[in-house]
């Protein structure tokens, strides 16, 4: 290796440790693309999907699909049942990953992991979201309450029984306050249908 290959694959290496890599974040760095395929090639890295590699020998966390799902897909929403996993709101393990996009926006091309998606537009799809950094990735997510609220909206997708799972984990273990709760479920336009069953437990 020549000294300017070894600081293009001493910074690629860098980069990779932080996190999922695409190919199109070679270019900002300077980077020609070639250097990912060589170092798939030589068992360094592996490809994960199109455009999207990772060190092969990277910690994988139980969380590592959603950090490669948002490198790809930035602007979808982690939500439902995903979220309520980040969240520690419930003990299963989804069978594919929920994302909340906008009513307009293309549908999320990846080949892996599963998608289940849903749409909303205007303070349904904007309010309550957070990010969180999983993987050295910013994965945006539902905040607690509005995750709550999104099950109740959504009740057909996940079934009512597992929103009024999340609102009593959301209740007992203290993951926000009810004002947020009413926030979210109004942002929703859900609250009328939600109201009741607060009630009845809070």
């Amino acid at each position: 290796m020549t000294p300017s290959t070894t600081t293009k694959t001493t910074t690629l290496l860098r980069l990779a440790r932080k996190g999922p890599v695409r190919a199109r974040d070679m270019d900002g760095a300077g980077i020609p693309r070639a250097y990912l395929k060589r170092l798939r090639d030589r068992g360094v890295l592996e490809q994960v999907d199109r455009g999207l590699y990772r060190l092969a020998d990277a910690p994988g966390s139980e969380l590592g699909s959603l950090a490669d799902l948002s490198k790809r897909v930035p602007h979808a929403v982690i939500c439902l049942l995903s979220a309520l996993q980040v969240h520690s709101m419930t003990t299963e393990a989804p069978h594919a990953v929920w994302v909340l996009i906008d009513r307009h926006a293309r549908f999320p091309s990846v080949a892996s992991p599963k998608l289940e998606v849903v749409r909303a537009s205007g303070a349904a799809r904007t309010h309550g979201v957070e990010v969180r950094t999983i993987e050295g990735v910013k994965v945006p997510l539902t905040t607690p309450a509005k995750t709550v609220a999104d099950c109740f909206r959504f009740r057909r997708h996940v079934g009512l029984d597992v929103a009024l799972a999340a609102l009593k984990d959301y209740l007992k273990q203290r993951k926000g306050s009810i004002d947020a709760l009413v926030e979210a479920a109004r942002a929703d336009r859900i609250y009328p249908f939600m109201r009741p069953y607060l009630e009845a437990l809070a």
